[in-house]
């Protein structure tokens, strides 16, 4: 491994063990391992591994994405939540078909939110005016989203 190589694979370590938030704060701990740069190299280094600065501090490509994605699904799991208990009346298990039943024009809305949140086991929805056919792979899916859905409702 070259210098640079190695440093590359430093930095990547120690930016996954813990937050950095200065370029100095990382040149102490690479000169305590005998790395020496300048804050031009390091510059140049971070810009290199791709390496974002936030409030956190530096943070790798991937660890970004990550963050970016869990916020994601937070986010439609709360939508798809909020949803549930808007419109959701009642939740009925029919074989591998969950039905919902939920106010005059409201089935469309609850449905997008559905749709969206790509749950396990659901192979599509029907909705009409007030009614929702949730299509799962299997009885045992549907039995499971509908406990769910029952939890959800409150």
């Amino acid at each position: 491994m070259t210098d640079k190589s190695t440093r590359h694979a430093r930095i990547r370590d120690l930016l996954q063990r813990k937050p950095l938030h200065s370029q100095d704060e990382l040149a102490g701990l690479l000169n305590r391992e005998g790395f020496s740069a300048t804050q031009a190299t390091l510059s140049r280094d971070l810009r290199e591994l791709g390496v974002f600065k936030g409030p956190e501090g530096y943070r790798l490509p991937e660890q970004v994405a990550a963050a970016s994605v869990t916020a994601t699904i937070d986010a439609t799991r709360e939508s798809l939540t909020n949803a549930i208990r808007d419109y959701c009346r009642k939740v009925t298990l029919a074989a591998s078909i969950v039905v919902l039943h939920t106010g005059p024009g409201e089935a469309s809305a609850l449905a997008n939110e559905l749709d969206h949140a790509n749950l396990s086991g659901v192979a599509g929805t029907v909705a009409g005016d007030d009614t929702i056919f949730i299509a799962c792979t299997s009885g045992t899916h549907a039995a499971k989203l509908t406990r769910i859905l029952q939890r959800l409702r409150g």
